[in-house]
This record gives C-alpha cells, sequence and structure tokens, in this order.
C-alpha cells in the first residue's frame, strides 16, 4: 500500500485554485477569455482528430466544407473564433453527425 506525506498533500493546489490565480475567479472578464479560448482549442483538437482519422488533408477539408485551409488551420489551432454555421458545416464535411438528445 502506498502512504502519502499528508503534509505535502496539503500544500497541493486544485486545478480552480491554479486557474483563478492565473486568470483570475469565475466570472470575470479574464477568466471568460480564458474560458473562451481553450474551448476554442478544444473544439478545433476534435476536429482536427476527426481529419486525421479520415486521412484528409486540411486543403481537402477546405474544399469539402466550402472555406479556405488557412481558416482550418486556424481553427485546429484554436486561434479562431468560429461561429455555429462553420462549426457545423465543416463537421459535416468530416461526416460527423449531431443528432438531438430527447428526454
Amino acid at each position: 500500500m502506498i502512504r502519502f506525506d499528508e503534509e505535502n498533500l496539503s500544500k497541493l493546489h486544485t486545478a480552480s485554485e491554479l486557474l483563478a490565480d492565473k486568470y483570475g475567479a469565475p466570472d470575470t472578464a479574464g477568466r471568460r477569455e480564458f474560458d473562451e479560448k481553450a474551448r476554442a482549442y478544444y473544439y478545433g483538437v476534435i476536429l482536427r482528430d476527426r481529419r486525421k482519422e479520415l486521412k484528409m488533408t486540411q486543403g481537402e477539408l477546405a474544399e469539402k466544407a466550402g472555406t479556405a485551409r488557412s481558416y482550418i488551420a486556424r481553427i485546429e489551432r484554436g486561434e479562431t473564433d468560429m461561429q455555429l454555421s462553420s462549426f457545423l458545416r465543416i463537421a459535416h464535411a468530416l461526416d460527423m453527425d449531431f443528432a438531438p438528445v430527447y428526454g
């Protein structure tokens, strides 16, 4: 059985504490900005991973989605905030389906 040093454990910080220290408390402008950037990055990773799973280039995806390759690259790096319509168009080009969930 592994034993942990309680004194050392008490010095550890939670993720919430670290985020608050660096970006501000929840519901502050700094924290909202961080959350928005993190969300953009997260969705970009999902789309990039699916594109790679399909062995598709950014150019091929851009053509299929009716957008520019540079826009796809910025999305995948989390550098741009895309509209829902753009997300759905790109997701559709990647054969991703979003069905409603009921009850």
